[in-house]
């Protein structure tokens, strides 16, 4: 379906029909829209766009990766870019100028309303991963000192514009939070009941330069749909919606994992071979001069591999059961980083307990491949030698997979970009270094 529209799209696009270019936008939901503009070929998305209303291209340009979205808006110049962007939803707006230029930012907040604006830039003055940068200010407040009728009459009012009817927030003439009201309470309670009666005075709330990775945590623990948030003098100055929430966290887990494959930019299915080749070098050609230190490392141990062949055949297994089990360790820190805060005695209960794993790991692995290599090559200290090798640099690796991901996270560093690749490389010297240390010791036995 969707390639049939795109490829009558074209023909519309090329016949220079453009009002049945937007009837056919307007005939579709935003979906199946974001799916055909990133199928149509480039070629065509100028003229396209061009034409399009400001209305479809707002709704379109939600339901689009971000670099699709900057490549909307520069397509459609700067006039009508700034026509669509007054139609989006002030919270979404504020997350999307943050990959603006900051002149058109400038010029495009001007021409907005004032206090639209003003909130604007509040937001983009907060650190991208706080409370203040995910919050939004459409929500619902009543004062201490109304009732439940005038309440409810108020949530009546703002229904349309607020993005969480669950709760009422109670402040008083100053604007501090004094408590929640759940919607279905003020439908069973009677209206001339003070809200001060039926509210929930315990409110758990952020403050606006709250870590994203702590929101995370108490939304998981108390299963809110929306989170408010406080300045430091205690007053409400919006909420996190729940679903808000969830696009950050995948946004975040799609960050991370492009970090910990050692790839430091956005590269999906339409980035052209050249670019995502060249987004991909950097961490790659870094790696390869790491990895000529390996190289090196075996040269010097070249009077032992001559003497005793068989080495080599073990060489691979050692070198990748090292790097495999580093990167699962990597994982695990960097998935528990991102759900909780480590202090230096959980930092130190974690490494005790990879060295746990670790140690039965690589007991229950180097008895096997000791096992394994005496059989094989019939000497039971090349066994020793494998076994014991396997052993040692599991727990290197291990080690280094939670020490490098915990030390960046104490310098306030990502800890996702102690990434898969660069464990392994790290891991590959430390262990050839091992295992011929091991093995040029015990050189007599084996020849």
């Amino acid at each position: 379906m969707e390639k049939e529209l795109t490829l009558k799209i074209i023909d519309n696009i090329k016949n220079e029909d453009f009002d049945k270019v937007n009837d056919t936008f307007e005939d579709c939901g935003p979906e199946t829209m974001a799916s055909i503009i990133q199928n149509l070929p480039e070629r065509f998305r100028g003229a396209m766009l061009e034409h399009l209303s400001n209305s479809t291209l707002a709704s379109l340009i939600q339901k689009v990766n971000i670099k699709l979205q900057l490549e909307i808006l520069s397509k459609i110049g700067p006039d009508k870019a700034n026509r669509v962007l007054a139609l989006l939803n002030v919270n979404f707006l504020s997350r999307l100028l943050r990959h603006y230029p900051k002149t058109d930012v400038d010029s495009f907040l001007k021409e907005m309303k004032e206090t639209e604006a003003s909130y604007v830039r509040q937001i983009l003055e907060y650190p991208d991963d706080t409370a203040g940068s995910l919050m939004t200010n459409r929500y619902v407040s009543v004062n201490t000192h109304f009732t439940v009728g005038q309440a409810v009459e108020k949530l009546k009012t703002l229904a349309l514009y607020s993005e969480s009817l669950n709760h009422i927030y109670v402040v008083d003439q100053d604007g501090h939070l004094a408590g929640t009201v759940p919607y279905r309470d003020l439908i069973i309670t009677e209206p001339e009941e003070s809200v001060t009666n039926v509210m929930v005075e315990k409110v758990i709330s952020v403050d606006v330069m709250t870590k994203r990775s702590e929101i995370v945590r108490l939304l998981q623990r108390y299963d809110f749909t929306a989170l408010p948030v406080v300045n430091k003098d205690e007053v409400l100055i919006g909420i996190i919606t729940f679903d808000d929430m969830v696009t950050t966290i995948i946004n975040e887990a799609g960050e991370d994992i492009s970090k910990i494959s050692a790839m430091n930019e956005e590269i999906d299915f339409d980035t052209k071979p050249v670019s995502a080749a060249i987004r991909r070098l950097p961490w790659l050609i870094a790696l390869l001069f790491i990895g000529l230190v390996s190289g090196s490392i075996i040269s010097r141990f070249e009077e032992t591999l001559e003497q005793v062949v068989a080495l080599a055949f073990f060489m691979p297994l050692i070198a990748g059961m090292t790097g495999n089990t580093g990167t699962q360790s990597l994982a695990v820190v960097v998935r528990g980083l991102a759900e909780k805060e480590v202090d230096m005695r959980t930092g130190m209960k974690l490494l005790w307990r990879e060295f746990r794993v670790s140690l039965f790991i690589g007991i229950t692995c180097g008895l096997l491949i000791a096992i394994i290599a005496f059989v094989w090559q019939h000497n039971l200290y090349l066994g020793i030698v494998v076994g014991g090798s396997l052993l040692l640099t599991l727990i290197i690796g291990t080690f280094a997979g939670t020490i490098i991901p915990l030390i960046l996270y104490k310098l306030k560093m990502d800890p996702a970009v102690a990434s898969g690749p660069l464990i392994t490389t790290v891991n590959d010297i430390f262990s050839l270094i091992t295992y011929f240390s091991i093995a040029t010791h015990f050189l007599n036995k084996l020849t």
